[in-house]
């Protein structure tokens, strides 16, 4: 049985340990923000994600984002945005219409319409099981250069910096379940 996730003591406990980064993002100019959105699906955690849209120009169409490629919703400030929070809840607003209130802003991990083609949700249950997830070995003349984690068998296959950010979320919620393989994703001191 896993624990509830989104329960009163699991957020108190992830506010408290992501309450100094919150602190000195929120104080500092930001190119861009993301939301990580945390909901529930017919009663189950997930982990809430947007297919961006393979009609954008640049190099992020179709990508799947925490909103074709996987990601999390998100974008670059407005000079009109207060900071990090705003630029994330203004940008979640835009791409998928989802109203999320200040308050309900658990913390900061790091700075980081039809924007979107498909919004979708994966359970957390399934990012934790460990046939779900694996690594990407990226190689420069045949010599490892650098390893990404990847989240595989859902709609789509989650990697890249969102993938990263699922991987320190997941250790962030269930840090005695979920174990990163990743050398540099750490929890926060409280």
């Amino acid at each position: 049985m896993l624990p509830d996730f989104l329960s009163a003591e699991g957020e108190r406990r992830c506010r408290r340990l992501l309450a100094g980064a919150t602190a000195r993002y929120r104080a500092r100019p930001a190119a861009a923000a993301v939301l990580v959105p945390l909901c529930l699906v017919r009663g189950t955690p997930a982990l809430l994600y947007t297919l961006r849209s393979s009609r954008l120009a640049g190099k992020h169409k179709g990508e799947v984002s925490f909103l074709c490629l996987p990601s999390f919703p998100g974008g670059k400030c407005d000079p009109t945005d207060r900071d990090v929070v705003h630029t994330a809840l203004r940008e979640t607003l835009e791409e998928v219409g989802l109203l999320v209130s200040e308050q309900h802003v658990w913390g900061i991990l790091q700075p980081v319409s039809d924007q979107v083609d498909e919004v979708f949700a994966l359970p957390l249950a399934h990012l934790l099981q460990a046939q779900n997830r694996g690594y990407t070995h990226f190689c420069q003349r045949d010599h490892s250069q650098y390893t990404l984690p990847v989240f595989l068998h859902g709609p789509h296959r989650i990697w890249g910096l969102t993938a990263i950010i699922t991987e320190f979320t997941l250790h962030l919620l269930a840090p005695g379940i979920y174990q990163p393989c990743l050398a540099g994703v750490r929890l926060p001191r409280s």
